[in-house]
Order: C-alpha cells, then structure tokens, then sequence
C-alpha cells in the first residue's frame, strides 16, 4: 500500500520506539479522517417534517417521503402510531398510503393507548427492534407528542428502541413525522402548549408546556407544526429565546419540510415559516416577552434555503427567463396596481395564515412597515384576567425581497428577510364602562406606545 510507504523507510532510519510513535501518528491521522469522513456521511440523514392534517391524497409530499427512503421498492418504513389515540388505525392508514406509493411498511406496535399488548414488552422486543433495524425509514403519527418521549426516552434516557431508531437515522436513513411527530424532531419541543397568548405571557415550564424532544434535526434548529393555521409564531419566538436556538421552523399543515443537513426543502400545501434570531436582541428590562430584529421569511412549495450561507433558491415556477419575479411585478413586469397607503393596524396577528398575510402585504404596497396586535381581548372565565397584549412590528430591512409565480398567482409567493419587533402593551380593561363616545374596537390603538 502506497500510504505504507513512507513508515517503512522511516523505520530503517529510527529505533523501534520512534518508528511505533510514527505508526501510531499515521493511525491517528486515519482516524481523524475517518471522523470527518463520518461527519460528512451524517449530511445524508434525512429528517421530514410534516405539519399536520397531512391528506392522503397530497400524492406530492407522500411520493417525496417514499423517495426520500430510496423511492418504490426499496423504501422500508418501520410505522410508530405512539401519539395516536387509535394508534392501530392511524398505523394502518398511514401504511396504506406508503404501500400505495411503492414502500414496504410494517407496524411497530409500541403505543401507551393501543388495546391488548404489553407495551413495556413491546418496548424491549429484540423482534421488533431488529425489525426497526431493518428498516431505512421511520414514520412517526401524529397524536400527544408526549406519548412519543415518555415511551421512547422516559426521564431523558434512551430506551433500545430508540436506539435503534437513531441506527437508522445515522446510517443515512430517513425519519418522518408528521404533527406530534413532527414536534419530537428538535432537542426541545412543546409538550402541552395549546394557549399561544400565555405562553408570551411567560407561562414556559419544563415538563409542562415544553420537554425534551428526540433532536432528529439538530442542535440549532426548533421545529413546530400546525403553525399557520394555529398562529404559532407567537410560542415559537420566546421558547426560541429562553432556549437558546438560532432557527425556527414553523410547517403549516398539509406541508412538509425536509432537513438535510443545513438544507430545507419545503414541499406541499402552504409551505413554512423560517425564523432568524442571529441578530435579534431582546430587554430583559422591559420584565416580559420582547423581540427586536427576527428575521421571518416563508418558504413555499418548491423553495429550497441553506441555513448554512442564507441563501433560498425559489421554486421554478417563480423563475422566468432565468430571474425571479419581484413580488412587486406582475408576469408581464409591470408594477402591481397599488393600494394606497397600507400602514394599518391589523387587530389579530396570531388568527389564521395572518403573520403570512401581514409580511405579503407589506411586500405587494408601499407600505414601510405593517403592525398587529397577539391580544385575548376576551379571557376564559378559568384564567386570570391579564390583559398584556403584543405588538407585532414588520418591516423592511435592506434585504427583504420577494417573489410570485410566473403565472400571477398572489397566493404562490417566497418573502425573504422581512424584519419583526415585538413589545408588551397593557390593553384597557373589556370589562370596563366605556365613555359614549368610543369607537367599538378602538381600544386595541388606545394604549400609550401602541403607535
């Protein structure tokens, strides 16, 4: 061997202790090599995150999951139901669809609510653990994500089973999840954190609203689901804050993002939303929730972003003669009719696609800037009365750009780098006699500061 050589020449002209020093150098540099060699085989772990309500007929996202473990007739799912509430029926429809794209798919019967099994002996199967370890793909339902974690990881320590599952991950295999499988993905996740208003109100409690997760996609990235259609920007942004995390990614349902590595490839529905927080800051001073400088911008079907350099590469249809559409232009490349001036007070930023809609509006006008209220202007009877609010500031930072299908579809866009501050308000009281003269509703732009 060629690589042997120069440790035989070296050994005529040393003692045989120098030239063991020499063999065992070389063999530290091998290993050295191997670990990077390693390091870059690790980029081949594929993690997809689906957000939820996934259709059994999105035929894209499903086919992608199949492709993704080596396409039809090589894809091997090892199919977890632990979230689900009727985990064997949530098995059988999910192995249906993946059977119906071309994968193999086997049932691993491992669910604290599943009728009949003894599941501390499922658990510890050498049987079933050998199965997952055969497979190159697991696909985890949706249901209590804390099912997921107290099963696999009770206290924080890895059962067999899960072990065999990162074997899986590690070896360049591929794990799924959609919904409350989708919320183990990251190394924290929320576990019980449906009130999005108290959680910016400060309510984050280990093992309550947040727990460990699995952490399939790695240390700096948080991933969420249902995250349009629930508005939860609103709990994503402070856990990303008490937690330390770079990124957040917020996959709407019916859509899918897939990590490999630094890469995300979103696919589906309604897309995601990514969260910058490398140059956001936040005042402890103010002594509740406050964000300056996130950066969001949403990914749509087809889109590509590198967290590494930054960089999104539109989906094609959003390219025309080789050069993104503006947002601002229309097919033709002519300017979008305008609106007049848009800097208007949008009352419920946490409702339906409304961060979405509010970063769109502020990209197709004139607009400098759009602000929204995160408020519960009316509290359930069983929980205090706090009555802080939010204020949601987007604006338009140097690089804030976007782009819209070829085609004019407004719905079909990518808005990039769209700047967001957040601040706490006090809001009046609802319950308070109001003078005669007040306009109904003008009490969300009545506080000091709201302006």
């Amino acid at each position: 061997m060629p690589g042997l050589l120069p440790i035989r020449r070296a050994m005529w002209k040393m003692g045989g202790m120098d030239a063991f020093r020499l063999i065992t150098l070389r063999l530290r540099v091998l290993f050295a090599l191997a670990a990077l060699l390693g390091a870059g085989t690790a980029a081949a772990q594929t993690a997809i995150v689906i957000g939820g309500a996934l259709r059994m007929d999105n035929d894209a996202v499903w086919q992608r999951i199949v492709d993704e473990a080596g396409g039809p007739g090589q894809a091997r799912f090892a199919v977890l139901a632990t979230a689900a509430a009727n985990p064997e029926l949530s098995a059988r429809l999910i192995i249906d669809v993946l059977k119906r794209h071309g994968a193999q798919a086997e049932h691993i019967p491992v669910a604290p609510r599943l009728e009949g099994i003894d599941l501390q002996r499922n658990l510890n199967d050498p049987a079933l653990i050998g199965k997952i370890r055969a497979s190159n793909a697991v696909f985890f339902s949706g249901g209590a994500q804390g099912f997921i974690v107290d099963t696999l990881q009770p206290g924080g320590r890895r059962t067999e089973m899960l072990d065999a599952i990162w074997d899986v991950y590690r070896r360049g295999g591929v794990v799924a999840g959609t919904s409350a499988g989708a919320a183990i993905m990251s190394r924290v996740m929320f576990r019980d954190a449906l009130n999005v208003m108290e959680v910016m109100r400060g309510t984050l409690r280990e093992g309550h609203e947040i727990d460990r997760g699995l952490g399939f996609v790695g240390d700096e990235l948080f991933v969420d689901q249902h995250f349009l259609k629930r508005g939860r920007i609103g709990r994503m942004l402070p856990l990303m804050l008490a937690k330390g995390y770079r990124f957040g990614l917020g996959v709407e349902e019916n859509s899918a993002a897939v990590v490999r590595g630094d890469r995300i490839d979103v696919i589906g529905g309604r897309g995601a939303l990514l969260v910058d927080l490398r140059d956001a800051r936040s005042d402890p001073a103010l002594g509740m929730f406050n964000l300056r400088g996130a950066r969001l911008s949403y990914l749509d079907n087809g889109d590509r972003h590198d967290l590494r350099s930054g960089v999104t590469r539109p989906a094609a249809r959003k390219i025309a003669a080789g050069a993104p559409v503006p947002i601002r232009a229309s097919a033709r490349g002519q300017s979008m009719p305008s609106r007049g001036p848009v800097d208007t007070f949008q009352p419920d930023i946490l409702g339906d696609n409304r961060i979405v809609q509010a970063m769109s509006e502020l990209l197709q006008s004139p607009a400098t800037e759009v602000r929204a209220m995160a408020a519960r202007i009316r509290p359930d009877a069983t929980e205090p009365r706090d009555r802080t609010g939010f204020v949601f500031r987007l604006y338009r930072g140097a690089d804030t750009q976007g782009w819209i299908d070829v085609d004019g579809n407004a719905h079909d866009v990518t808005l990039l780098d769209v700047r967001l501050d957040i601040r706490p308000v006090r809001l009046p009281d609802p319950n308070a006699t109001a003078p005669a003269s007040t306009v109904p509703g003008a009490m969300l732009v009545a506080p000091a500061g709201l302006r």
